[in-house]
């Protein structure tokens, strides 16, 4: 039975049984025959129109029932397109509204999960081509050196430090995979504690010394006086500086140079610039350059770098420090990574 209905026969009784009663009181009254049967007529149609103003009174009710239904079984077939009107008594209104809210909840959860669900396909697809390709260049190596195909030593010892890069392409995509899992899962302590920026970009050159030597780049550290420590987690913020600077090495030409600069933003962080002297990235490409996989140099080509990781678990570590990061670069002029983070308080933790 319908609600409408429900109401109408609940009103219909209730006023059924008040004339009943009235009737019979007017019958008490030793009134005459006439004056009983005129009250009772004005009785009756008093209840009539009763009944009729409550079922005129009860259609907004039905009205905001019927707006809530309909919009009930969109979000069941996930359509969550449009809003219920708030309208009617305040209890409909109110109810409406929640649904409103839940519906756009819903609507941003589904609407993650989507992107999510994008983003896991486009990881599987990406993490499958980088895996694919080392493994079976290393294949065909080791096939070729097992068929005693190769006799000359040089060769044979190229073929094998092309077996030894790929396998460590392997390990650092492991590695960066490993590190962004990590990250996701917010399951790592974060302990920040004072450290100084000389100490995090000595340390980070030091790494990198090889690789700086084979490009014969020249790096140039700009240290600002007297800047008071940062509060990060060391290892940590040295995987960003390693992950910008191994970026900067990359496309950036032999006998170049790369300046790192750092300054005092105001009283609450510091800053830290690197510059190179690569290609630049074009405006379009900025906007992207911090999302996971994303390449600049679209082919994949190995000798352009990694698995397109490195900026993106840079970018998560800085935000989780409560910094951040970003870029200007122009084509042909090179790039600035700069970063901002916190600067230790004594009363923190």
């Amino acid at each position: 039975m319908k609600l409408k209905t429900q109401l109408l026969f609940v009103s219909s009784i209730s006023i059924g049984v008040i004339l009943v009663f009235l009737i019979i009181s007017y019958m008490r009254m030793f009134l005459s025959n006439e004056a009983v049967y005129i009250l009772t007529i004005v009785t009756a149609a008093a209840g009539v129109i009763s009944i009729f103003a409550h079922a005129l009174l009860t259609r907004p009710i039905e009205k905001a029932l019927h707006k809530i239904t309909a919009k009930t079984k969109d979000i069941a077939k996930g359509d969550f397109t449009g809003r219920v009107p708030e309208e009617g008594p305040i209890e409909f209104r109110q109810l409406a509204k929640n649904i409103n809210e839940m519906n756009k909840q819903l609507e941003e959860s589904f609407s993650q999960i989507k992107r999510s669900e994008a983003s896991r396909r486009e990881l599987v697809a990406n993490i499958s081509h980088d895996l694919r390709t080392p493994l079976a260049s290393i294949q065909s190596f080791v096939e070729a050196l097992q068929d005693g195909i190769v006799d000359d030593p040089k060769t044979y010892d190229r073929y094998l430090e092309t077996i030894k890069l790929e396998s460590n392409r392997i390990s650092y995509l492991i590695n960066d995979l490993f590190q962004l899992s990590e990250l996701d899962s917010g399951q790592e302590n974060f302990e920040p504690d004072a450290y100084h920026l000389d100490s995090l970009i000595v340390e980070t050159l030091q790494h990198l010394a090889i690789q700086l030597e084979e490009k014969q780049i020249d790096v140039e550290v700009l240290m600002s006086d007297h800047l008071p420590a940062v509060s990060v987690m060391p290892e940590k913020m040295k995987r960003v500086f390693v992950n910008i600077l191994e970026n900067a090495i990359r496309f950036s030409d032999k006998n170049s140079k790369i300046v790192i600069q750092t300054s005092r933003e105001n009283d609450t962080f510091l800053k830290v610039n690197i510059s190179d002297q690569g290609q630049g990235i074009s405006d379009e490409n900025q906007k992207h350059v911090f999302e996971r996989f994303y390449r600049v140099e679209k082919s994949r080509n190995p000798s352009h770098g990694g698995a397109g990781l490195g900026l993106s678990i840079a970018k998560t570590i800085v935000e989780r420090h409560g910094g951040e990061i970003g870029i200007e670069s122009r084509l042909n002029e090179g790039s600035t990574f700069w970063i901002t983070l916190p600067i230790y308080r004594n009363d923190e933790g």
